[in-house]
């Protein structure tokens, strides 16, 4: 597809934000309309090419459009674009791309972190510290753990490859069986997890959120976990069922969970999940590293030089399976 040098594009933020690092390069080969609510966004939609979301727990895209009458593109500065797959958009033939990449690597290297954090018991050290409490301790090597990772995309390879690094033994989940993957021991189907988590002792979960993936760690399947297993979640939120992971965690079903995503965010003040001694809260930032938004900005800039030169655009989303198919 092809479009002329001065492109108009709809910035949708959130509310608090402003325009973000690396756009100011748009200056003279396309116009940029920034928008925050819902009625700016129907505003300018009205004569955009081009929507660039921001904010990717919104539901302002939705609402607003029925006024998309020229888009011809749509781009999530996330990884995630379930938010965006509303019925409207996903059954046009709209393209859709994503962030995919941008994260990968600073993913990898928070999980590999909360690791090496169980492991090395690295918390508990803290808080002796901050006891003024000297307390020798044993702690468990990583090398030749199990690591399963529910999501064996873009993300969860660069988890497999540093955590394969580590020496420890990686397999994947991944809609379908994958025959001698060069970073995984092996790839499984989705048919397969509840076999394989017994075996495991960590559990990473790096998938989207699709209708097949929300609510799939549920009662149910935790009971399949081994005792002393740890469960991360980086991948999104209402993949997980809370309530049942805060009752796997008191019947001992698990060992520990480390979370960056939930159900429901922020947490609030007074989940139970905040005052448990096995579990590590972050707040939605696994892979916001110096520099983030730049380098978001940079390959939209990318991208929209491929749309404009009428070349195919990186990082489509399948809006069917809702997210970016494998490179073959």
């Amino acid at each position: 597809m092809s479009a002329n040098a001065q492109s108009v594009i709809a910035l949708l933020t959130a509310v608090d934000e402003d325009i973000p690092p690396g756009l100011e390069a748009l200056e003279g080969r396309a116009r940029l309309i920034h928008t925050r609510t819902v009625d700016e966004l129907r505003a300018a939609l009205d004569e955009a090419d081009i929507l660039l979301v921001t904010d990717f727990n919104t539901d302002v895209v939705e609402q607003a459009w029925p006024a998309a009458r020229k888009v011809r593109w749509v781009h999530a500065t996330s990884a995630g674009v379930d938010r965006l797959l509303f019925p409207a958009l996903r059954e046009s033939d709209i393209p859709l791309t994503n962030a995919r990449g941008i994260f990968d690597r600073p993913i990898a290297e928070y999980v590999l972190g909360l690791i090496l954090t169980y492991a090395k018991d690295l918390h508990t050290t803290r808080d002796l510290q901050r006891a003024h409490r000297w307390q020798h301790r044993d702690t468990e090597r990583i090398e030749g753990q199990r690591v399963l990772v529910v999501g064996a995309g873009s993300i969860g390879r660069q988890i497999a490859r540093a955590c394969g690094a580590m020496g420890m033994q990686v397999t994947g989940i991944a809609s379908r069986d994958r025959d001698d993957d060069p970073d995984f021991q092996a790839v499984y189907g989705n048919d397969r997890l509840q076999a394989v988590l017994p075996e495991q002792d960590y559990v990473v979960i790096a998938a989207p959120l699709t209708p097949a993936t929300e609510g799939l760690f549920d009662e149910a399947l935790f009971r399949h976990m081994a005792g002393h297993a740890r469960l991360i979640n980086i991948g999104r939120g209402p993949i997980v069922r809370t309530d049942d992971l805060v009752a796997a965690l008191q019947a001992g079903e698990l060992a520990g969970a480390a979370l960056d995503v939930f159900e429901e965010e922020p947490l609030p003040a007074d989940h139970p999940l905040w005052a448990m001694d096995n579990v590590i809260i972050s707040h939605h930032m696994a892979g916001d590293v110096v520099g983030w938004r730049r380098a978001l900005s940079e390959q939209f800039i990318a991208n929209l030089e491929r749309w404009q030169q009428g070349e195919a655009l990186h990082n489509q989303v399948d809006k069917g399976r809702g997210y970016v198919p494998p490179t073959p």
